[in-house]
């Protein structure tokens, strides 16, 4: 794999996601801020991008495990995999999240203060990836199915918002949102670490809150950086013809 200084960071962990964690070991975003170059995002963090290359580049030549090709799937399996995958994970997990959240700041809250203001974040979280979500299900994902079957019977296909791109647009936007407000989080939190005072049901709940950024992450990059831009090239390729 050539990796360069103008390689985009998004398109790599597309096409192999283990350098996800050489760019989660340096902290940068390779979901939300996906479509940034190697050489833009050693610039943000003042990193020497050689250095960072040599990194991608020890990573990518190691022997392939078991790893998920995300990429290689089609385009209707991946959006059914997010829905069914991800979706239902942010849905179970907000409900499983939120009464440590809120036993932890009614006890902890006097001393760690902080904690308020991750309770407050959270809920935010949850409510705007519930409708998020929904949106994606009904109107988005729907869309592009309809597109994959399109393509394979060699039938039309009309799109009711104009575009793909318009709903994407404003997926990516919101996609954005979350990234910011998990990052504020993860800073409050210093990085989901526990302070010593912290029982064990504290401690519970910064590993789930770790757990679902994660989640998240890989949620978003595989919209990002695999099924939105593979969406929009597809409907691109109706015009073409």
């Amino acid at each position: 794999m050539n990796i360069t200084k103008k390689t985009t960071v998004g398109e790599l962990v597309a096409q192999d996601y283990r350098t996800a964690s050489v760019f989660k070991k340096n902290k940068i975003d390779f979901c939300c801020n996906g479509g940034r170059s190697i050489e833009e995002a050693c610039e943000k963090k003042q990193l020497e991008s050689n250095h960072l290359i040599e990194q991608l580049k020890q990573v990518t030549a190691e022997k392939k495990d078991s790893s998920v090709d995300y990429n290689s799937w089609p385009l209707d399996l991946l959006a059914d995999y997010i829905e069914k995958k991800h979706h239902r994970y942010v849905e179970a997990k907000t409900l499983e999240i939120m009464p440590f959240l809120d036993k932890v700041m009614r006890v902890h809250g006097g001393r760690h203060p902080e904690l308020l203001e991750v309770g407050k974040l959270f809920k935010e979280s949850a409510g705007e990836l519930a409708m998020h979500m929904k949106k994606e299900e009904f109107i988005l994902f729907p869309y592009i199915r309809k597109m994959v079957q399109a393509q394979q019977t060699g039938t039309a296909v009309h799109a009711p918002f104009g575009s793909v791109q318009n709903p994407i647009q404003t997926m990516m936007h919101e996609h954005d949102s979350e990234g910011e407000r998990f990052g504020k989080i993860a800073s409050l939190t210093d990085n989901y670490t526990p302070p010593a005072d912290a029982c064990n049901t504290y401690r519970l709940t910064f590993s789930l809150l770790k757990e679902f950024e994660e989640d998240l992450n890989l949620h978003i990059h595989l919209e990002n950086n695999i099924l939105f831009p593979k969406s929009i090239a597809l409907e691109e390729s109706f015009a073409a013809v």
